[in-house]
């Protein structure tokens, strides 16, 4: 199930929010847990056994890390390593055993092994992140043992951010598994953040995507120069608008449920170098990442050659958390890369320069990035960046052309809403007229539930990029 259709939004989510809120409270937790496993279980009914036996093992591995963290650090750190090698074993298991076949299997000698055919659980990236940062959490301190089992299950199974995010971290959220106060203004912010990342999603990712879909149909050979950056430029506003979009609507759906999740993007086509790029994308996996790798590892207290392999050992893990192919390592070694130059000497002449510079740089970097992203294969990976750079068929082309002048006003639109500019707009409007603040809000969001609710009967493209994830 996702929150782009039919069934969720006229279903789904009116049946839990009417059972939510006529519980007592003590239960209300019990609620989210049961739908949530009917959520997940929508699609794929068998792997709820996996998202339990992750949720059992790491209630069980906290409530001994807890009991032994000051007495007995030994049991505590062997409770610590039995959660910490369940939840990675599960997701090398699933995610990366026919990755790690594949491989072995170029190795003369061992030609013969097959990859094992394993469907990969949906989600099951973010939730393990987010069931092992409990046990992190409780062994350093930094959060309380949770001693109410579906109180913890609750956390674990989340439906709103459970299959794509924003991951969030036990220590930011323990208090308000036990105590929380729903409030209507809470509600109403949520409804409205639902509906801007509905329209993200619907209005903008989806036709972007059918956009890119088209470009990224055609052989490299036959590829346009301009075509090239008009496909890419397509798909790095999909891959914002999807994810964002998504990271917006799960935010907004647990205000509706009492929680406030974290900030997940920051408007990251704005940025000025990586560095600023990485601190406004995708912003928990980052957190995540920097919290329980990257400053375990010793962080940049080490001196800088420390830090260097730091950073490079915690980009290619990012890359490869995304996907279990070698376009994703690659990808992760290529932001490593850059941010160790930044780190080096490059930002603080960035900083110097105008700011266009640091715009552009940036904005040229990623684009490149999601060339690795977006194509699987390595080699057409290559091919596609070369046509970018001069290696086209021709400069441009009637699909190129198309592409600009059909698409330029979703293009314009898209550049706006991936800036701050549409929000300042839209609050210096009711700025000058207060008495539509009242209505104005509600009123474009039954718009947008109107529109996205014709376009869900019109059209069967609706992918959500990271669900792969």
């Amino acid at each position: 199930m996702v929150f782009s259709s039919l069934t969720f939004l006229f279903l789904y989510l009116p049946v839990v929010l009417l059972i939510y809120y006529l519980c007592p409270r003590k239960y209300r937790n019990a609620v989210l847990l049961i739908f949530s496993l009917v959520f997940y279980g929508w699609g794929e009914p068998l792997y709820i056994t996996i998202m339990l036996f992750s949720t059992a093992l790491d209630y069980v591995c906290g409530y001994f890390v807890g009991k032994y963290r000051q007495s007995n650090v030994r049991r505590a750190r062997i409770a610590l390593a039995v959660s910490m090698i369940g939840n990675l074993g599960m997701l090398g298991f699933f995610k990366y055993s026919g990755f790690l076949v594949e491989n072995l299997a170029m190795i003369p000698g061992l030609s013969g092994l097959t990859a094992p055919s394993i469907t990969l659980p949906i989600g099951i990236s973010f939730y393990t992140f987010q069931s092992m940062s409990y046990t992190i959490d409780v062994y350093r301190g930094d959060a309380p043992v949770q001693k109410n089992i579906l109180n913890f299950g609750a956390y674990v199974t989340l439906f709103p951010q459970l299959v794509a995010g924003p991951i969030v971290r036990y220590k930011d959220i323990a208090a308000q598994m036990n105590e929380r106060r729903e409030t209507l203004d809470q509600f109403a912010s949520g409804v409205q953040l639902f509906c801007v990342g509905m329209a993200k999603k619907v209005l903008l990712a989806n036709q972007f995507g059918i956009l890119w879909e088209q470009f990224k149909a055609v052989p490299p050979s036959q590829l346009s120069v301009v075509g090239a950056w008009v496909g890419i430029v397509a798909y790095a506003l999909q891959i914002y608008f999807d994810f964002s979009g998504y990271s917006d609507m799960a935010i907004g759906l647990g205000r509706m449920f009492g929680f406030e999740f974290p900030i997940n993007f920051n408007y990251p086509y704005i940025a000025k170098s990586i560095t600023d790029f990485w601190r406004r994308w995708h912003i928990t996996l980052s957190s995540w990442f920097r919290e329980y790798v990257y400053i375990p590892l010793g962080g940049n207290r080490k001196g800088l050659p420390r830090t260097y392999l730091n950073l490079f050992v915690v980009w290619m893990l990012t890359g490869f958390w995304h996907g279990a192919s070698w376009n994703f390592i690659i990808w992760g070694i290529y932001f490593a890369v850059l941010l160790m130059v930044e780190k080096a000497f490059l930002l603080r002449g960035l900083q110097k320069a105008p700011a266009w510079v640091g715009h552009l740089y940036t904005l040229l970097m990623v684009l490149i990035s999601w060339v690795f992203f977006s194509i699987d294969s390595l080699p057409q990976a290559g091919a596609y960046l070369a046509v970018m750079f001069g290696g086209g068929a021709s400069l441009i082309d009637a699909q190129a052309l198309h592409g600009l002048l059909y698409w330029a006003v979703l293009f314009a639109v898209g550049g706006i809403a991936a800036t701050p500019l549409g929000k300042q707009v839209y609050q210096k409007f009711l700025l000058r007229f207060p008495r539509l603040e009242g209505w104005l809000a509600p009123a474009l969001c039954v718009l947008v539930l109107l529109v996205c609710t014709a376009c869900f009967v019109d059209s069967s493209y609706n992918p959500f990029l990271y669900f792969r994830f």
